[in-house]
């Protein structure tokens, strides 16, 4: 897949049948709910199912098991995706997911440290890479082999305090952080290319002192095999910018701003995107 500056592409890969049921249980979330970020939680659904299915260390027996890998959600809006691995890998009962944002509910609208699995409570933008590189000096501190990821989206880039985080963990070498952008190129108001440009993405991480790579957020293969290389070199934090798309999977959904978050989502509208994905 060719990545070109100022122009939103929609992904060639398909989708299997595990991207698919994924997608499926977020729609019932949302339906449960009748609210949520919708683009949001389906442009990071193959980052974080990889994450789980194949590079993380954890223990859903144990949430706080010392030996785990620290995993922060700095977009917290998109943690309809992550209540879903969270659930299939046992960290509490998929239940919960048909009470999301329910008072008599473990999950809300964003991620909180109520939640197992759950490290920060997360949502206020651009603080989440500043918990993971709190992980990550102590771990170097305490000389522990775990390792921290961080994903953030490209409309919180826009937060200065992550560009001041991403300072910190370059002066610091901390080549067992790893921050995974998830770069959809669209955030609440219309395309970052005119809301404000992070081009050239890769350069910038770069020059904050982080070894970089880019890959199709949505090719399962690519970001295993990405993934299994970090630290992309041994004396720096990674950076993995994910080129995605907002809404992936449901044409209608994809790119379209409308669905960054609904408030109210009417029984055909729930039926509509269930037929997209069937």
């Amino acid at each position: 897949m060719t990545y070109r500056n100022n122009e939103i592409e929609k992904s060639c890969v398909g989708l299997d049948a595990r991207s698919l049921k994924i997608r499926t249980q977020i729609i019932r979330m949302l339906e449960a709910s009748g609210r949520g970020h919708v683009g949001s939680a389906l442009s990071l659904v193959e980052i974080i199912r990889v994450l789980y299915d194949d590079v993380l260390k954890y223990d859903a027996q144990d949430p706080k098991w010392p030996g785990r890998d620290r995993f922060v959600l700095s977009k917290g809006h998109g943690c309809l995706a992550l209540y879903v691995l969270l659930s299939e890998k046992g960290f509490f009962p998929e239940e919960e997911l048909w009470q999301v944002g329910q008072q008599a509910g473990l999950l809300g609208g964003h991620p909180e440290i109520t939640v197992p699995g759950i490290e920060v409570s997360t949502g206020s933008l651009g603080h989440g890479l500043s918990f993971g590189i709190g992980f990550a000096l102590n771990a170097k501190y305490e000389k522990s082999d775990h390792r921290v990821f961080t994903l953030i989206g490209d409309g919180e880039s826009n937060e200065g305090s992550i560009w001041e985080a991403a300072l910190s963990a370059g002066k610091h070498q901390l080549s067992n952080l790893t921050v995974i952008v998830d770069y959809n190129k669209n955030q609440s108001y219309g395309s970052t290319y005119d809301i404000q440009d992070l081009e050239p993405l890769a350069d910038k991480w770069r020059a904050f002192g982080f070894g970089v790579t880019e890959v199709d957020g949505h090719d399962v293969a690519a970001l295993q095999s990405t993934l299994a290389k970090i630290p992309l070199d041994p004396n720096k934090p990674s950076a993995i910018i994910c080129h995605t798309v907002k809404g992936k999977g449901i044409d209608f959904v994809e790119n379209n701003m409308d669905w960054h978050h609904k408030n109210r989502v009417s029984p055909e509208e729930i039926q509509s995107l269930l037929e997209a994905l069937s």
